[in-house]
C-alpha cells in the first residue's frame, strides 16, 4: 500500500474532495482491510508499504511491517511474495482500494489449497488479491497494471506458466467518484462491513 500521505494517494477522489480528506479516506481503507486480514487468518499478515510508515495508524503487534522498495507494481509484488515465500508455504496480496471486501472471499483464498494461484477479480479490469505458491523471478514483469486488461494477462501468464489458476468472485476497487457512491449505497445498505470507513463518510468528507 502507498502510505496515506496527502497528495501521493487516491487522486482521482481528491479532485472532488481534497487532498487532505482523499488520505484520510485512504487511511481508513486501510484500517478496514487490516482488520479483514487479521480476523480471517491465523496466518502471519505483514504490511508492505511504499512511503513513510510514520503515517500509518499503529498496526497490532502480531502484524509486521515491510518497505516495498523501488520498481513497478510488479516488480515490488514480486519482491514481497518472494520474501514471504521464504519463510511460508504460500502468500497473498491484497490491495487496500476495496475497504468492504467480504471476510468470506479472502477466507476461500486462504483455504484454495487445490491450485498453485488464486486470482480476486476486480470489476475494473485488475485484481483485488494474488496468492501464488511460487514466484520466480519476472513472473509479473511487463505487465500492463492499472488498465482494463490487468487481471486477463496476469492470469494469461500465471496459466502460461504452469500455474492451476482458482479464480475468486469479483469485487470492485474504490478508485473513481462512482466506485465511491457505489460505496457509499452499499453501507447504507448493509451490504458490506467496513466500520472506519463507514464512520468517515458519515462526517463531512464529500
Amino acid at each position: 500500500m502507498k502510505a496515506p500521505r496527502p497528495g501521493d494517494v487516491k487522486t482521482r477522489l481528491a479532485a472532488e474532495m481534497g487532498h487532505e480528506r482523499a488520505a484520510r479516506l485512504a487511511r481508513a481503507f486501510f484500517e478496514d482491510t487490516l482488520s479483514t486480514a487479521v480476523a480471517v487468518t491465523d496466518a502471519r499478515v505483514v504490511v508492505v508499504v511504499a512511503g513513510d510508515p510514520a503515517l500509518l495508524p499503529a498496526l497490532p503487534a502480531e502484524v509486521s511491517l515491510w518497505p516495498q522498495g523501488e520498481g513497478d507494481l510488479g516488480g515490488r509484488m514480486e519482491r514481497a511474495l518472494q520474501r514471504a515465500l521464504a519463510e511460508a508455504p504460500r502468500a497473498i496480496v491484497i490491495g487496500t482500494d476495496a475497504p468492504g471486501l467480504p471476510a468470506a472471499l479472502l477466507g476461500s483464498a486462504v483455504r484454495a489449497t487445490d491450485c498453485d494461484a488464486v486470482l480476486g477479480p476486480a470489476d475494473d479490469g485488475g485484481f483485488y488479491l494474488l496468492g501464488v505458491d511460487r514466484c520466480p523471478s519476472g513472473l509479473l514483469d511487463d505487465l500492463p497494471w492499472s488498465s482494463e486488461s490487468t487481471l486477463a494477462c496476469t492470469q494469461a501468464r500465471l496459466e502460461g506458466r504452469g500455474y492451476r489458476v482458482h479464480v475468486l468472485p469479483s469485487w470492485f476497487d474504490v478508485d473513481t467518484p462512482a466506485d465511491l457512491a457505489r460505496l457509499r449505497r452499499s453501507l447504507a445498505a448493509g451490504e458490506m462491513r467496513a466500520p472506519r470507513t463507514h464512520a468517515l463518510l458519515g462526517e463531512d468528507i464529500g
